[in-house]
Order: structure tokens, then sequence, then C-alpha cells
């Protein structure tokens, strides 16, 4: 037999184990309907809400622990995120010091007259989620073990008090029995015996059935006692404990979502500031494009001005018209001094009178509508983009006209006939828009 360790009474180890067996038997008397079990409904019902608590506590304390590893992953990430920033970022880009000091995490902004950066806006997020939520959830599942040993307790005292109740009313039961067979006559040897032994046998057996009733009953007592106390404190906590998720409920929710969104309107202050760096680095390579493009000459080699941009949406960027060098000036002047000298082809006389003559672009002016403005001369030649554009080649001669609204002019466009249309049909029908700097105004 193992040595019993010191501190250890034998007797209390005996007794404790005599109870076990006593409790599994009477739940198997109880499992076949041998013995009657005590039943408490409203209790039963208290300990299924407890049960169902405790384990929607547990898993909201899961989920706020996996929401805090989140917002640490959060944090690194965006860390992370800056300094890939930081290291693609060109030296003569706009803002190179605004990024590089997002990315040492000096940013920093007044709140509360306190100076803070966006690392301790994540540290400060993530400690107050700590405190007001998950340690609040800790210390309400604090309770939930104690409670839950005492239930298992008042099990186990129900048991002993069920067991306790049976045993007095069988020692109850088998009084009646013993008092039924003293009053039966005495039996041959019985009769035998002297008066006087006869006298010692029933007061024997009188005494033997009162010490056990004596002893049930006693063990019925403290059993009763015991459940009892165990089982009031219960039935008045259980309770409780079961409206109180209500506020724990209420108060870390109320508590994640205001952290959250002083959080995401703090940071949206933060993130604003490198936003407007990417918005003005984007304007700085538009820019730098658009005087590539003026100085650039284009595929063809040709020194021809581009277009200015049509736009519906917002005011065209103009360009000034590009000087004449002064070889063409010399053109131009020779072309003007034979304008009204033109030497008639001979073809010309064979045409059929019913037939327009064939034109030039040195027509006069008197023959032109009033609606006219003034006439242009195209130096380059443009192609048209879109149907209300003019396709022009360098010579072509444009009747300029006005605008039927003039808010729809865009800056550096006219509109306008050419002349050869005029001179031929008799019409403006045929207008269409064109870049003024690729003519020059006659």
């Amino acid at each position: 037999m193992a040595e019993v360790g010191k501190g250890v009474n034998a007797g209390k180890l005996a007794s404790n184990v005599q109870k076990r067996l006593t409790r599994a038997q009477e739940k198997v008397m109880q499992k076949l309907g041998k013995a009657d079990e005590t039943k408490d409904t409203a209790f039963e019902e208290g300990v299924a809400n407890f049960n169902k608590q405790l384990a929607d506590g547990t898993k909201l304390q899961k989920d706020l622990k996996a929401y805090l590893l989140a917002v640490k992953t959060m944090h690194e990430c965006s860390k992370r995120l800056h300094d890939c920033l930081a290291e693609m970022y060109d030296p003569e880009w706009f803002g190179k010091e605004e990024v590089d000091s997002i990315a040492e995490e000096m940013i920093e902004k007044e709140m509360d007259n306190n100076l803070e950066d966006t690392d301790l806006l994540w540290q400060e997020f993530h400690q107050n989620l700590t405190d007001n939520a998950l340690i609040s959830m800790d210390v309400y599942l604090a309770q939930f073990p104690d409670i839950k040993t005492r239930i298992a307790k008042r099990d186990r005292k129900l048991v002993d008090f069920d067991s306790a109740r049976h045993h007095f009313a069988s020692i109850q039961k088998g009084k009646k029995k013993d008092e039924a067979k003293i009053a039966k006559p005495l039996t041959l040897v019985e009769k035998a015996a002297p008066g006087w032994a006869q006298g010692i046998i029933t007061a024997h057996q009188i005494a033997q059935t009162n010490l056990s009733r004596n002893q049930a009953e006693e063990e019925l007592g403290r059993a009763q006692k015991v459940f009892e106390e165990i089982n009031y404190d219960l039935q008045e906590e259980l309770p409780t404990l079961w409206n109180s998720r209500v506020g724990i409920y209420v108060n870390t929710f109320r508590s994640v979502a205001g952290l959250e969104e002083k959080f995401h309107r703090d940071m949206g202050k933060l993130n604003q500031n490198l936003s407007d760096v990417m918005t003005k680095l984007d304007e700085q390579r538009l820019a730098n494009s658009e005087e590539a493009a003026n100085h650039s000459p284009s595929d063809s080699g040709s020194d021809a001005p581009k277009s200015p941009q049509k736009s519906r949406e917002g005011p065209p960027v103009s360009r000034p018209p590009r000087p004449a060098s002064p070889q063409e000036v010399k053109e131009e002047n020779i072309i003007n001094l034979f304008e009204d000298a033109v030497v008639p082809d001979t073809n010309i006389s064979t045409q059929p009178q019913n037939e327009a003559p064939t034109v030039t672009n040195g027509s006069s002016d008197a023959e032109l509508p009033p609606s006219v403005l003034y006439k242009v001369k195209a130096m380059h030649d443009y192609g048209a983009t879109d149907s209300d554009e003019l396709d022009l080649k360098a010579g072509d001669i444009v009747l300029v006209l006005p605008f039927a609204n003039p808010d729809e002019q865009d800056d550096g466009w006219l509109v306008g006939v050419k002349e050869t249309h005029w001179l031929e049909h008799k019409n403006l029908l045929a207008k269409g828009v064109f870049p003024e700097n690729f003519t020059q105004k006659l």
C-alpha cells in the first residue's frame, strides 16, 4: 500500500473515497429510476444561461485579441509602405523631404496642445483598445471560473443530499419492519431463553434501529444545510451575472467604435499631407510633360506648332502663335505683291461660261459677306482630329467668322470657312474650328 503523504489524514482520504462511491451509486440509481432526483427548473435555466454567457464572452475576448493583433500588423505594414515610398521617391521630385519625414514617422500634428506623430497615434490607439476593451473583458471573464466551480460543487452536494434523504427514508422503512417483527410472537428458541435474556435481545434490536436512524437523520441534516447554503448563493448570483452581460457588451463596443473614430480622424489629417504631396507631384509631372512637348520637335522633323487643347469641360491651354521666320516673311511679301495681279492660266479661256472660274488664294475682299471678321492664311498643315474642325494645308486662306455663342469658344481656336468654298458655293455652311497659332492674319 502506498505511504500516505505528510499532512494527509488517512481517515479524510477514506471518507472522500466513500463519498465518491456513494455519489456514483446514487447517480446510477437515479438513472435507473430506482431513486428520485431533486429537480430545480429555474436553477437549471440559470446554469444554461451561465454556460451561454461564458461561451459568448470567451469568443468576444478571442476576437478582441485578434483585432488588437491586426492593429499591430496594420501599424507595421503602414510603416513598411511609407519606407517603400521613400526608397523609390526620386530626389528631384516635389516633396522629397516631406515623404522622407513620413517614412521616418516624424509628421507632427497638434492635438490637446501636444505634438504627436503617426507612430504615437498607432501606439495610443492600441493601448486604449487594450485598456478600455480587452482588460475590461478579462476582468469580466475572471469571475466565471469560481462560479463554475461552485455550480459543480452544488451538483455534488445535491447528490449527497439526495443520497442522505434516500438513506434516511430506507432507515425509516426498516424501523417499521423491526417494530413489526418485535411485536410478533416469540420463536421457540426465544421462548426457550430465560425471561431476562428475552428483554435484552429486544432492547438491543430497538437500540440498533434508533442508532442507525439518528445517524441517518444527522447526515441528512448536514447534507441539506451544505446544499442549501451554496444553492442560495448561486440562486442570487446567476441572474445578476446574466443581466450584467448587456453592460459589458455596450461598454466594449462603444469604446472600440469611439476609439476607431478618433484614430481614423486623426490619421486622416496626417494622411492628407501625403495626399497633398502626391497631388503636387502629379501637377509637376504634367507641367514637365507640357514643357517638354513645347520644346521637342515633331516626328516629321518640322517646326509646326502644337494645336491648343480644345475642351468643353474647362479652359484650354493656349499657346502664342509661332513667329514667322525671315524666309517666310519674305515669301509672304512676294505673295501679297502679286495677289492683285494673278497671271491667268491659258486653260481658263477654254472653260464653259456656266462653270465657276478656278479660284486662287488671293481673291478680293469686295465680294465677302459682312459677317466675315478678317482673313487668315495657314502657315502650316493641320489635320483635323474632330468633325467640327477644318483640315488645313499651308497656304489656305480662311475667312474668320464670329462664334454663334461666345461661351463655346476655346482659347486659341477660331472658326471660319475656307475662301475657296466661299468663292465656289457662295455660302458659309462648311465652317469649322482651327488652331489660331497655325495661321497668320492677313
